[in-house]
């Protein structure tokens, strides 16, 4: 191990307490991701013949957050907690001893699209292709909360920006929390910004950010340290077994010949 190494810096989680109250990082995170979906989606409905009012984008959000929130708490306890819920079902509903799974809050976003575009009376690829370039967003704010809290660190390193964070040990580990939200954030925001606007086809926008997601998050995960309860299959973490269905229907969904929806 190389002796030049950085150091963890101390950030308080909590922003600020108020009695009862406090306000963390993480949290803050999230309310800054759903800000700005709702201002990109604000913009969006007021452009002329976009379709939408922002009174649909508010409802399409408000569901999201839900299927988010939801989504992502079940689907880390069944995911990746399993033999937790069976010793005590109430495990479920105590968020403070355990994380949110991506790909759980996925299929709570997904059940929101479908509920909103059967709602709406629009079809679920338009209510998809609208969400999916704002997603990265709150993504890469996300990992930028988890870096903050020194939660979800990297494998050890000898890499010049390896840090040594604290509880995990005294050797330097690759940020990989930094390495996702550059990659499922900024760039995988950029990159469906300009896809956005070089195809109409239904479901493709949806299908690239899959695709994005899967591809960062198979490959960070390769220097991401997985968790201590969970096993690796066939070589593979639990994290980049779950993207390989999104890499598949994704690429499906991009490649898939155009098929003209109509919807209202």
């Amino acid at each position: 191990m190389s002796d030049q190494y950085f150091t963890f810096p101390q950030i308080d989680p909590v922003i600020i307490e108020l009695g009862p109250l406090a306000l963390r990082w993480y949290g803050l995170m999230y309310l800054l991701g759903f800000l700005a979906a709702l201002w990109l989606l604000n913009r969006h409905a007021d452009k002329p013949g976009s379709g939408w009012t922002r009174e649909e984008v508010s409802d399409l959000l408000f569901y999201s957050f839900l299927g988010v929130v939801l989504g992502g708490r079940l689907g880390y306890v069944l995911f990746y907690g399993w033999q937790w819920l069976i010793e005590d079902p109430l495990y479920l509903f105590r968020i403070n001893e355990g994380g949110m799974s991506f790909h759980g809050g996925l299929l709570g976003v997904i059940a929101a699209m479908f509920f909103i575009a059967h709602r709406q009376k629009r079809t679920f690829w338009q209510v998809a292709d609208l969400v999916a370039p704002t997603v990265p967003i709150g993504l890469g704010l996300g990992r930028i909360g988890n870096f903050i809290n020194g939660e979800l660190w990297g494998r050890t390193t000898d890499v010049p920006w390896g840090i040594v964070f604290p509880g995990a040990g005294p050797l330097p580990r690759h940020p990989s929390q930094l390495y996702e939200a550059a990659l499922e954030g900024l760039v995988l925001f950029l990159v469906l910004q300009w896809y956005m606007k070089r195809t109409d086809k239904p479901g493709a926008v949806a299908g690239l950010f899959l695709v994005g997601y899967g591809v960062s998050r198979f490959l960070v995960e390769f220097v991401r340290e997985p968790d201590a309860h969970l096993s690796l299959y066939w070589g593979f973490s639990m994290g980049q077994l779950l993207t390989i269905p999104m890499l598949i229907f994704g690429a499906y969904l991009m490649m898939r010949p155009a098929v003209k929806e109509t919807a209202r």
